[in-house]
């Protein structure tokens, strides 16, 4: 369940208090150390950052970009330089582009590679990308970064405004709204993430999140101002931020004519705190810390039953992460 971020927003005043007093704010101490590496499938997930201290991401290549042996030579040595890496892909990764991830980790055969499946629209896991990069470099362990992605994937209200929903395969349609499609001048209101949502404009509203976010916009083929004008108002954002339509976006919500959007919590100090009230396991499997009830880097579960044998090897599947889960 969604953890009570009035509450933590409450409690961020007194953290910038004792900021002024020499305590680190948030935990974020932000220091000299390497910070664990973030790494994604495709340029256009990583976000601009949203502060000079916020890292980028590494790009794991997919086959037809990359020989095998130049991408096990650049993981690496991301290995070695930072000692963790997360690798952050969406479920509608390439079959191929997925393997290529799995063959890479279990070639190396580490246990410092992460591999996390995200089942969210493609800016929904941009933000999220992002939100890991500004924890990477506070001081949290990579253990509790890469299992912070579930928990923060609740705070990510994922959407987008579609002149159709007749090829929307991902969201619930019902065979009325599937007809209104061909009704000339509609649009819908497609609500993915935290729990799916469908509104023809003009006869209804998304239900938005009740804490404070910002909102990124990715803008493709549709001609709209709804988004802005209407949405967000409604949705009492602080502020609006534009991005780059992900190349997938399209693909994803079944029209080129669409706006997609996400609603986030922008502030480094709440997801910190976020992720800290949460608490620490250690994982029976490889001993690294976790939050939630499942590894980030080995998929084990919390506590597994005691007949479930350890074997040896490294993991053939990513960790999904399923919207609304």
């Amino acid at each position: 369940m969604p953890y009570d971020v009035d509450k933590v927003l409450g409690q961020k005043h007194e953290q910038e208090r004792s900021a002024v007093a020499g305590t680190p704010t948030a935990g974020a101490e932000r220091g000299t150390s390497v910070p664990t590496a973030i790494a994604v499938t495709s340029p256009d997930l990583v976000l601009p950052p949203t502060d000079h201290q916020t890292p980028t991401a590494a790009l794991l290549q997919s086959p037809d970009a990359q020989p095998l042996d130049a991408a096990l030579a650049d993981m690496q040595v991301l290995v070695e330089q930072h000692g963790y890496v997360i690798g952050l892909y969406p479920a509608t990764l390439p079959a191929a582009h997925e393997r290529r991830l799995h063959t890479v980790r279990s070639i190396l055969e580490s246990d410092r590679i992460a591999l996390i499946k995200l089942d969210l629209p493609p800016l929904g896991v941009a933000v999220l990308v992002r939100q890991l990069r500004q924890l990477s470099i506070c001081d949290f362990n990579a253990g509790i970064v890469a299992s912070a992605a579930r928990l923060l994937s609740h705070y990510i209200y994922s959407g987008a405004l579609l002149n159709s929903v007749a090829r929307l395969d991902r969201v619930p349609v019902s065979l009325k709204s599937h007809a209104k499609s061909w009704v000339p001048g509609s649009q819908f209101g497609v609500l993915a993430n935290p729990a799916p949502q469908l509104i023809k404009i003009g006869s209804g509203e998304l239900t938005g999140p009740d804490f404070g976010t910002q909102l990124m916009v990715g803008k493709g083929q549709l001609q709209s101002d709804w988004v802005t004008a209407t949405l967000a108002p409604a949705w009492q954002v602080q502020g609006i931020q534009e991005s780059t339509l992900p190349a997938d976006s399209p693909r994803w919500w079944g029209t080129a004519k669409m706006i997609e959007f996400a609603a986030f919590l922008p502030d480094i100090s709440v997801l910190y705190q976020l992720v800290s009230s949460v608490r620490r396991e250690v994982c029976s499997w490889c001993g690294i810390e976790l939050i939630g009830d499942r590894c980030g880097f080995c998929s084990a579960p919390l506590n597994p039953p005691e007949n479930q044998g350890r074997t040896s090897g490294v993991p053939n599947q990513g960790v999904p992460i399923q919207h609304g889960s």
